[in-house]
């Protein structure tokens, strides 16, 4: 049973009450369970600034899916269209550019590597692309379409870490991770589609910290899985629910290096900060499309100045908060 069916089952329950006030309840619930993230109270973050809208044309999007940004603060992000834009952190449009083919797709998980290129998760072709920072085409990894070692299925995210080694995370035939060294030759792999520890059900978002352990948002159970650099589980955390602590499709997450975990959460929208150990510290952000308000955010990127740059996807947008 879902949880508005709980509520609505416990609001049936009681008889007694006046039948307009349990009418009342339970419209209230079916436009919750229609609007699709339920309302929470923002207690962190203060917001700095709201940019973008929705369109084709130079610093407009179409349902932005992925964001990443570099050390001088660019923000890169590719939308519905395939199309990579950079701007300052202020929302000022530098430049696009477009991925090679998209008809079957576009990408979903975008990160800057050690040498400062632009790697894409280029989710539909089963492979990563580099790019320069000006738009220029690198080299590839991936070995082509498939569940054997090397092979790919759906991509989702690819981050770097201190030995310049390559985890890329994918939906599809196999929900795993996928371990490449820095030129693209496969080492390892691990986890597949399931509920049990270890295993994945749209692995959506990584991260690496400064032990090189690797984070994964496993969106569809809900919680955040961690493993050493050879996929040994090391712990986790997170459970489904709309409350403080509890999770709703975690899609992306960034670390601050001082103890905490930022996760971008697609289904309760808001983002949420917590301890290493999975402790809520707070949340910012509710449903909906007034400036603080957030409608199905898949991505976030936190700059050199500490504040956490937020991908409002459905609203078309990004929202700078100090947090």
């Amino acid at each position: 049973m879902t949880r508005i069916q709980k509520q609505v089952s416990l609001c049936a329950y009681g008889i007694l009450w006046p039948m307009a006030h349990r009418a009342l309840v339970v419209l209230v619930l079916v436009l919750l369970a229609i609007v699709g993230c339920d309302k929470q109270t923002s207690t962190i973050g203060t917001l700095e600034k709201v940019w973008g809208r929705r369109g084709v044309s130079d610093g407009r999007f179409q349902k932005p899916r992925a964001m990443a940004i570099d050390r001088q603060d660019r923000l890169y992000i590719v939308d519905m269209t395939a199309r990579i834009q950079v701007f300052d952190p202020d929302g000022n449009f530098i430049r696009a550019w477009q991925t090679p083919v998209h008809e079957n797709g576009r990408p979903t998980g975008l990160s800057i590597d050690r040498e400062g290129n632009l790697a894409v998760a280029d989710t539909h072709y089963n492979q990563v692309l580099f790019y320069s920072p000006a738009g220029e085409l690198l080299r590839k990894i991936g070995y082509g379409h498939g569940p054997g070692p090397g092979e790919l299925g759906l991509v989702t995210d690819v981050v770097e870490d201190s030995a310049g080694n390559y985890y890329v995370s994918e939906y599809g035939e196999l929900d795993r991770v996928t371990k490449f060294t820095h030129d693209g030759q496969y080492v390892l792999q691990w986890g597949e589609h399931g509920e049990e520890p270890g295993q994945f059900s749209r692995p959506q978002g990584l991260e690496i910290d400064d032990q090189d352990r690797v984070w994964v948002a496993d969106s569809a159970n809900h919680r955040i899985q961690v493993f050493d650099s050879q996929g040994k589980l090391l712990f986790l955390w997170g459970e489904e629910g709309p409350g403080l602590g509890h999770l709703e499709y975690p899609y992306n997450l960034v670390l601050d290096g001082q103890g905490h975990v930022y996760v971008c959460e697609l289904g309760n929208c808001r983002i949420q900060k917590f301890s290493l150990e999975g402790q809520s510290l707070g949340a910012w952000g509710t449903a909906g499309d007034a400036e603080g308000q957030l409608n199905r955010p898949w991505a976030l990127a936190r700059d050199s100045q500490g504040r956490i740059h937020v991908l409002d996807t459905e609203n078309h947008r990004v929202q700078r908060v100090r947090m």
